[in-house]
């Protein structure tokens, strides 16, 4: 069935957030041919081409919030983490757990939050920082799009923010995974698959206003 009731939304509605998604420093300092998380091919690519919405954000004074996966070394925060694919990752006191802050260029005012799970949502301060700020719409952008970017954009979701994913600087665990992440977020919010021009059009927009 179609929703024929629905309303046509802009790009971003109200005040936007950038939201960074794990773009951290193992992407760019670990080049082991097996990783503890898989990535699709051109991974490292995608998560560089988010540096030119995040430059193109902090013109326009538009939020960016950088979420950054971390777990204790004792790894009693994982949970049921570990039952799947994935292996021990993002440890605290770990070089490539750290925020690719000079890739990525993180300025002075910039926002970090940790995490434990896969939502930015979950068990963080996530929710009040963006009340705080007063935020309608969150651009989303980093890694994996099938798992921390799809957990985070439901939850999103489920909390009445316009979410929008940059499906260019976005990147999953594998093409098919990517894939239909893409397609179940935008089957709860029509236009919420965005592309990097359409973006930047957007926030530049708002920079002039």
């Amino acid at each position: 069935m179609v929703n024929t009731a629905k309303q046509t939304r802009k790009l971003i509605e109200g005040q936007p957030a950038l939201i960074v998604i794990d773009i951290q420093k193992s992407t760019f300092i670990d080049a082991s041919e097996v990783r503890s998380i898989d990535n699709m091919p051109g991974y490292k690519e995608r998560m560089l081409a988010a540096r030119e919405v995040i430059d193109a954000a902090h013109m326009a004074n538009v939020p960016v919030i950088f979420v950054q996966e971390v777990h204790r070394p004792d790894l009693v925060d994982f949970g049921r983490e570990l039952d799947g694919d994935e292996d021990i990752h993002c440890l605290e006191g770990d070089p490539r757990t750290d925020i690719a802050k000079e890739e990525l260029g993180f300025q002075k005012g910039d926002y970090i939050v940790p995490k434990r799970r896969y939502s930015a949502f979950f068990g963080t301060d996530f929710e009040i920082l963006l009340r705080g700020l007063k935020v309608d719409t969150l651009l989303l952008c980093g890694g994996l799009t099938d798992v921390c970017v799809h957990y985070t954009f439901v939850d999103g979701h489920q909390s009445d923010y316009f979410c929008r994913v940059i499906e260019d600087c976005v990147a999953g665990s594998s093409l098919e995974a990517h894939e239909a992440a893409l397609k179940a977020m935008e089957y709860l919010q029509s236009g919420a698959r965005q592309s990097t021009t359409n973006v930047l059009e957007a926030l530049n927009h708002l920079g002039v206003r």
